[in-house]
């Protein structure tokens, strides 16, 4: 069965005024723990922020308390701290749902998911009624061996499609729709994402999404011919870029001197 296995957590969650807020309180470092618990939780129940036991049975402290290993006054405080930073609802049914999922999570990715696992439920009760039918009664060497091998095909299928699916970061797809705009450019999404990490590591001082934008740009007037290899021309961009220390990032850029006249460079 296909299932969520990843969500985003910015890297300067850190630096965000309600954690900081939070980090301060007492107990405040086990009340963000528990907030990182209930993103874990959200993506788990894949239903658009909500977290519950099940669709029915929607979340209690002393369920939350029991589940986290978290003390019931801290999930208490937590929960009321998360309320007045509208981090989080609660509505009438005490369902416990969090603020901005759809905003921060790649929500069509898990809707995807979500569509993959009705399918399988709707191929495993067609299966079902099958061996209803008397399926079940044939021997396991002959028609029954190929239903039973049904309910693996369904899964592989699904572990298939799982593997597809991929979440991206904030950069990694402003990366993408960069390099999307390039006229002729085969893009593909797990072969770039795979650029994108060996640039990441070849060129840690770069600014990787200003650079290729800047790549994207100059190609608008040179465009890709048909037997290039674009990902190797932008590697070579990249390597300039550092050569020449442009589109660095904020803490690799030099300091000016005194009195210097910055130049400008073209990118050929």
């Amino acid at each position: 069965m296909a299932e969520v296995k990843w969500i985003k957590l910015y890297v300067d969650m850190f630096n965000n005024r309600k954690i900081k807020f939070i980090r301060k309180l007492p107990d405040g470092n086990d009340i963000l723990l528990c907030w990182v618990m209930m993103l874990s939780s959200a993506g788990k129940c894949n239903a658009g922020g909500y977290i519950f036991l099940t669709e029915n049975i929607p979340y209690t402290p002393e369920m939350l308390s029991n589940e986290y290993e978290i003390p019931l006054s801290t999930i208490k405080l937590a929960l009321e701290t998360f309320r007045k930073l509208n981090m989080i609802n609660i509505d009438q049914d005490n369902c416990i749902s969090l603020s901005g999922w759809e905003e921060y999570q790649s929500t069509d990715k898990m809707a995807e998911i979500r569509e993959y696992n009705r399918l399988a439920k709707q191929k495993q009760r067609k299966n079902t009624k099958m061996l209803s039918d008397g399926v079940n009664d044939l021997s396991m060497t002959g028609q029954g061996m190929s239903t039973s091998c049904q309910y693996t095909d369904i899964d592989q299928e699904l572990d298939i499609e799982k593997e597809k699916t991929i979440i991206l970061t904030s950069d990694e797809d402003a990366f993408f729709k960069a390099l999307q705009l390039v006229k002729n450019y085969p893009f593909d999404r797990e072969k770039d994402l795979e650029m994108y990490e060996k640039l990441k590591e070849r060129y840690p001082q770069l600014d990787l999404v200003e650079s290729i934008k800047d790549w994207s740009t100059y190609k608008i007037d040179k465009p890709l011919k048909d037997k290039c290899n674009p990902r190797s021309q932008i590697n070579t961009s990249c390597k300039k870029h550092v050569e020449w220390g442009r589109n660095l990032r904020t803490e690799n850029k030099p300091t000016p001197k005194p009195n210097e006249i910055p130049t400008k460079t073209v990118i050929r």
